[in-house]
């Protein structure tokens, strides 16, 4: 039989899977898929890595994770036959100051990282759950938990930092960076595409529904736009980004409780919240609404502002890359985003823009500018089969 390692992304109404087989000096995706829509009208589709063609895609019954990730089991094993899993990958978002590298699940680990859901409430439960769930079923198979925030924990001191006393320092409250998993990804790759440049000054933009950028020197985090959670840096899909923290404070003595401001911040601000249209940054750009121009120009400003701030912390920049959903698609953005940076040297390739193409500075850039997608469940692969390797 084959050996696989089968890598979960549990999100807050969906779930990434993809089966990777090892290979010599590489590791070969056979399968991916996605189960979204969980608790409504659930689908559930698969695909094939060497020709991209879908293998199913059907409504399932899914009211919650549990199921979803039952019926997948299921599925799995009905199709795979030949396929012996040996260990699964998860992507949690937050691993604190401890788990600064993947790490095999155990109890004691499980509680650990419950004890971090305060600080990413809308990621750290569904992954955790998933762990949970699995771990049920497979109580001898290795389940390994791969960080978010690993790859930011050697930015430098002054990075890490907030301004406040060190007593908040020994109790965690720090700038820990998230979205690693993608941007450890995209320097993995950076040297077939710019050569000797790869370990000069980069920004890497990571525009999805959740948004960051990251500043990397010789391929390591230097700064990064989240911090203590991912409801920091830029605004997002739903969250608003950084605000001013005395906006909270007023709003707590407005008489809002702690949980309606939680919910305001993560549910109900960002694009969502400037356009009163939509959190889909499609949708926005479908939309003849002002608002909705409003959202997206605001959007690309703040980007436009962060970029100016990492090259700043970089002393220079030598590369551009976007990736993510909007980074890797949504052309318009990164038009308006390349023309903002104009004073930096940059100029983008219209047609290379259009067409969603690798490089798409054009030839009297000072600088390249590059959309690569990303691989986040590749690293979880890589990741888990380096630690049951050891």
């Amino acid at each position: 039989m084959r050996e696989a390692i089968l890598v979960i992304n549990s999100g807050s109404s969906s779930i990434k899977f993809a089966l990777y087989q090892p290979a010599t000096n590489a590791l070969k995706q056979c399968m991916r898929g996605l189960v979204s829509n969980i608790g409504a009208q659930t689908v559930f589709s698969a695909y094939t890595d060497e020709t991209g063609r879908t293998q199913t895609e059907h409504d399932i019954d899914a009211g919650d994770h549990a199921h979803a990730l039952q019926y997948l089991l299921s599925w799995l094993d009905s199709r795979q036959t030949d396929l012996k899993l040996i260990a699964i990958g998860h992507r949690v978002v937050h691993g604190g100051t401890k788990y600064v590298r993947a790490v095999k699940m155990d109890a004691a680990v499980f509680s650990e990282l419950q004890a971090l859901i305060p600080l990413a409430p809308l990621h750290q439960p569904h992954a955790l759950h998933a762990i949970e769930v699995l771990m049920r079923e497979y109580p001898q198979l290795p389940q390994v938990a791969c960080f978010d925030t690993a790859f930011h924990a050697g930015m430098p001191e002054h990075e890490r930092r907030f301004a406040l006393p060190q007593e908040c320092e020994a109790m965690g409250i720090r700038r820990y960076g998230f979205h690693g998993l993608s941007y450890e990804y995209i320097v993995s790759v950076l040297p077939k595409h710019l050569g000797a440049s790869a370990n000069g000054k980069v920004v890497i933009a990571h525009l999805g529904h959740g948004v960051s950028m990251c500043a990397v020197q010789a391929r390591r985090s230097i700064a990064t736009t989240m911090s203590f959670t991912p409801l920091d840096g830029l605004p997002m899909g739903k969250r608003s980004g950084a605000i001013d923290p005395a906006v909270v404070l007023y709003l707590l003595a407005r008489g809002m409780h702690a949980d309606e401001v939680s919910e305001l911040l993560h549910q109900r601000s960002g694009l969502l919240g400037i356009s009163g249209v939509s959190s889909d940054m499609h949708t926005l750009l479908s939309s003849d609404r002002q608002a909705a121009r409003e959202a997206v120009a605001y959007f690309c400003y703040r980007i436009n502002r962060e970029l100016g701030s990492l090259a700043a912390a970089l002393g220079g920049l030598d590369a551009l890359v976007f990736t993510g959903g909007i980074g890797e698609h949504a052309g318009v953005v990164r038009k308006q985003i390349g023309a903002a940076a104009a004073w930096l040297g940059i100029v983008i390739d219209d047609n290379a823009n259009k067409e969603n193409a690798l490089k798409i500075s054009a030839g009297s850039s000072k600088l390249p500018v590059l959309v690569i997608p990303t691989d986040e469940e590749h690293v979880i692969a890589e990741q888990t089969l380096t630690l049951i390797a050891r």
